[in-house]
């Protein structure tokens, strides 16, 4: 009978409320935006599409590289049409277009990447330090940020490929260069906001070094933005290197790449309309992806923001 009692007890006890994470809320919320979460579906598919590029080459039995002049060419020397052969067709030097866009999204996804760690990872500590030092190293900073996004992108960026050479590395901390401004300005105006907070003073009192408080007190409250910028960064990102290729400073040829295929097909418009248009389109959706993804990250982050 006692045992009944306790059993009973313990059933009737009220269960304690378990509290929610911001975090955890905007998962949630992520997850109920049917949008997002199309869009998320597409980004792992062109993930995937990246990592198995070498499967679709080996499906078709045609290397990204390999030149296929007597079947991948008409006779008037034109790209071959889409067929049972060539599934997106050929381009100008008879190479499979399906298999070098699938080598194209690795370049795409790598440099985005890479790209937007470095902007995100500088910006940030840079951002950081303005904001919550202040003073002498507040205005060093902040000038340094008015000097990188007042220079010129695409003319600093012809220079050093005229004097280096186009390659990966150097397409990588190009963009990585001249994008962390912007992180670094929008991190340095959380920072001012939040380094005269209550939690702030405490970790003074307490002995916390300015790093300490920076990195483990301040930080975690701007991460949030920053999470949203960087979804809407690697988009940008993306088209960059896409931009640079179809001017000739992105990778050197033969390596598959959007961008370059894009430059490719100019000529070749009127005649050849697969040529331009499934790079076009494998460009497009992907940032398309990457902007509504960030869109729904940035809804269910500040759920008071109205989705325009």
């Amino acid at each position: 009978m006692t045992a009944t009692l306790e059993l009973v007890d313990v059933l009737d006890e009220p269960k304690a409320i378990e509290g929610r994470s911001p975090l955890v809320l905007a998962l949630r919320r992520l997850r109920r935006d049917k949008v997002a979460m199309i869009s998320l579906v597409v980004i792992v598919l062109i993930v995937l599409m990246a990592v198995f590029a070498p499967v679709f080459a080996a499906i078709t039995g045609h290397p990204p590289n390999e030149q296929y002049r007597d079947i991948g060419l008409t006779p008037e020397g034109l790209p071959r049409a889409p067929n049972g052969t060539f599934w997106f067709g050929t381009d100008d030097l008879g190479r499979d277009i399906l298999v070098r866009i699938a080598y194209g999204a690795r370049v795409s996804l790598l440099v985005g990447v890479f790209a937007t760690a470095i902007t995100v990872v500088v910006g940030v500590v840079l951002g950081l330090a303005a904001g919550f030092l202040g003073g002498i190293t507040d205005t060093i900073l902040t000038r340094l940020i008015d000097v990188v996004l007042s220079v010129p992108f695409l003319l600093v960026a012809i220079a050093l490929v005229s004097i280096t050479g186009p390659s990966l590395t150097v397409t990588v901390l190009v963009i990585g260069f001249f994008s962390w401004a912007s992180v670094a300005r929008i991190v340095r105006g959380q920072v001012l906001s939040l380094r005269e907070r209550e939690f702030v003073e405490a970790a003074r009192s307490l002995g916390a070094s300015d790093g300490r408080i920076m990195f483990v007190d301040v930080l975690p409250n701007v991460l949030a933005p920053v999470i949203v910028y960087t979804t809407l960064l690697v988009p940008v990102v993306i088209v960059t290197q896409a931009t640079l290729s179809f001017l000739g400073l992105g990778l050197p040829p033969p390596t598959a790449d959007w961008g370059g295929m894009i430059n490719s097909s100019q000529n070749y418009y009127t005649t050849s309309w697969w040529y331009i248009l499934f790079p076009g389109l494998a460009l497009l959706i992907t940032t398309l992806a990457f902007n509504l993804f960030g869109d729904g990250v940035r809804d269910a982050f500040d759920p008071r923001a109205d989705r325009t």
